[in-house]
């Protein structure tokens, strides 16, 4: 809403939590052109290009993204803008879903761009359209920092009327200003410096940063973003300088709060960045001594650490928080997803490193699989793979190097890795798990569905030629039905015992999009269950140990039985535990074929007797 109120006319952002929403909603209004772009380096360069073009433009990312569209901003950085350009970055505070927690107001300092930090959803849209309007006074971008707590919330807005914005002129050529050889580029470096002492400048007297009265001046605090109201739930008699514009922060403004307060916690998520700055400048304060480096700083946590000043003065060691303890409830793949027999398969394969990447799939590294090594980064699979091949120790030469990466993943960033191991005569078996959407954030559409962001028809990709093109040869490439464990195991095990870089596409749809279609549910048949337990070894939530029982092997040695029952309500037919039944105990639940299932093909069918070498 603030976007369009903003008067934008191109957005554009690679799904990432807690980012995804953002052009979901932005999507809902035709006068706005919005895409999902291939990566966030992508859609920054389409937001910059519209912004030069004249219009105001948007894209948005989660904090990782941000690393991969950096390379443009920090050149976006010395040529400016012309119609508004901001960056809206959600940083991961917690680790909801990301592999990191890194603090995007960095990118500020280094890029010599503002940074806007909105505390609530008023304040979100507020800020949105306030950072357009800094975008042109400043020819600069703009960065609007969110957190999870900002992104994952629902509130009631107050609204504006529609700016009444005049387009800027179009495109205007100006290579002095906008091809960025060296020669031109250091000529724009002392503009983006006299930018920077402007910005500060006006930092000191923006509403965006206020001071807000207290009765209890024992303690002051400095706040941004979302910790501003984990402050005032904490600390409401304190007074509180509230920073909207963080960066460049009003030094002299905070200075002049120091000397109304006797005590001054500066509360940021997550890095002390701030602290240090402030330090420098000789102001007197608390913070990363006493406040955790590492997650949400909420109102518990903030009494806790600040009740601890008191006794620090009695000890000098920093109060250590101990986090809360909590049921654990590891994630876990969904019923019948195509990637639960790709695990399975690789859990029963010996003598590998699986090098692993950024999606659902990532989950494979958890129980019962096991079968992940390594997860570095978007597209890292490819690099990490051909690395471990090259690197490889003399006990390790018989090793088989596999990569599994996403079909979006591979097409955000795995690309560039694939044409690397082919053209560096590497050798790893890949596993390319097509499932016809960016699974991980909700199901969005990617290249590889053949629809775009407004549910348009497109051009899907062709992955067995795009491969192809990347160097892998023809007879290398296979695509598997992931459902069909004994082809998937026969295919998996030829490939790695080959020398080259081969490629395995697996190419069933994600079980939460409309292009996956149940079938037939199934049922344990519960007197021909052994508790063997073979089919809990496929990881599907949707199976279950009804009981467990202790027996004595002939050889005198015990022996767990786990009988197994299955969900029926939540069961969609995809064979998969059917495959690894011995005992033919899993069947169809017939009274549920009225309910329109489709009854399928059931494939009884163990791993090939001829894999006993490499499987369990």
């Amino acid at each position: 809403m603030a976007a369009r109120d903003s008067c934008v006319k191109v957005a554009a952002a690679y799904p990432g939590t807690p980012s995804t929403e953002i052009l979901e909603y932005i999507a809902d209004y035709s006068d706005i052109y919005s895409e999902w772009s291939i990566n966030e380096k992508v859609s920054l360069e389409v937001a910059i290009g519209a912004s030069l073009a004249g219009s105001r433009a948007l894209c948005a990312m989660k904090h990782v993204g941000l690393n991969v569209a950096s390379d443009a901003l920090m050149t976006q950085t010395l040529i400016g803008v012309s119609g508004g350009l901001v960056i809206v970055v959600a940083d991961d505070v917690g680790l909801s879903s990301s592999q990191n927690e890194q603090d995007s107001r960095y990118w500020g300092r280094f890029a010599h761009v503002p940074v806007l930090e909105p505390s609530d959803t008023q304040e979100a849209y507020d800020f949105t359209r306030a950072a357009f309007d800094l975008s042109e006074e400043y020819q600069v971008p703009v960065i609007v920092r969110a957190t999870t707590r900002i992104c994952h919330v629902k509130g009631t807005l107050l609204t504006s009327p529609k700016v009444e914005w005049t387009p800027k002129a179009g495109f205007e050529k100006d290579p002095a200003r906008l091809v960025m050889v060296p020669g031109n580029a250091k000529h724009r470096i002392p503009l983006m410096l006299e930018r920077d002492q402007q910005l500060a400048k006006a930092s000191e007297i923006s509403s965006l940063n206020r001071y807000e009265e207290g009765s209890n001046t024992a303690l002051g605090f400095v706040v941004s973003g979302v910790a501003y109201q984990h402050v005032k739930e904490a600390y409401p008699d304190s007074p509180v300088l509230k920073l909207g514009l963080s960066h460049p922060a009003p030094i002299e403004k905070i200075r002049i709060f120091r000397q109304k307060v006797d005590r001054l916690v500066l509360v940021e998520e997550v890095e002390p960045l701030l602290e240090k700055e402030l330090k420098a400048e000789g102001i007197q304060l608390e913070g990363k001594d006493i406040l955790p480096r590492q997650g949400e700083l909420t109102p518990e946590v903030l009494k806790r650490s600040v009740e601890g000043l008191v006794e620090r003065e009695e000890k000098p060691a920093p109060r250590i928080i101990a986090a809360d303890k909590v049921f654990p409830r590891p994630p876990t793949m969904c019923v019948a997803c195509p990637h639960l027999g790709v695990y399975y398969t690789l859990s029963k394969i010996r003598n590998t490193y699986i090098s692993g990447d950024i999606g659902c799939y990532t989950l494979g590294a958890g129980h019962p699989w096991n079968a992940l090594d390594t997860c570095i980064s978007m597209g890292a699979s490819m690099g990490v793979a051909l690395g471990l091949d090259k690197g490889r120790q003399p006990e390790d030469e018989n090793k088989k190097v596999i990569a599994v990466i996403g079909d979006s993943t591979f097409l955000h960033m795995g690309m560039q890795g694939l044409l690397d191991l082919t053209y560096n005569k590497g050798n790893a078996t890949i596993l390319l798990l097509d499932n016809r959407a960016v699974g991980m954030t909700g199901g969005q559409d990617a290249p590889s569905s053949g629809i775009n962001l407004q549910g348009e028809k497109t051009s899907r990709v062709d992955f067995p030629g795009l491969v192809k093109a990347l160097g892998v040869k023809e007879e290398r490439i296979h695509k598997v039905d992931p459902y069909e464990l004994p082809t998937l195991f026969k295919t998996l095990r030829d490939e790695t015992k080959v020398n080259d870089v081969s490629v395995v596409i697996t190419d069933q749809p994600c079980v939460l999009t409309e292009r996956y279609k149940a079938m037939q549910p199934l049922k344990v048949e519960d007197k021909d269950c052994t508790g063997c337990g073979n089919c809990l070894d496929v990881g599907c939530p949707a199976i279950l140990v009804s009981r467990r029982e202790t027996v004595v092997k002939p050889n005198g040695k015990e022996k767990e039985l786990a009988f197994a029952t299955i969900d029926t309500a939540a069961c969609t037919g995809c064979n998969l535990c059917v495959n690894t039944c011995a005992p033919d105990a899993i069947i169809p639940a017939e009274n549920l074929i009225e309910n329109g299932y489709a009854m399928p093909e059931i494939i009884n069918a163990a791993a090939p007797a001829d894999t006993v070498e490499e499987t369990e």
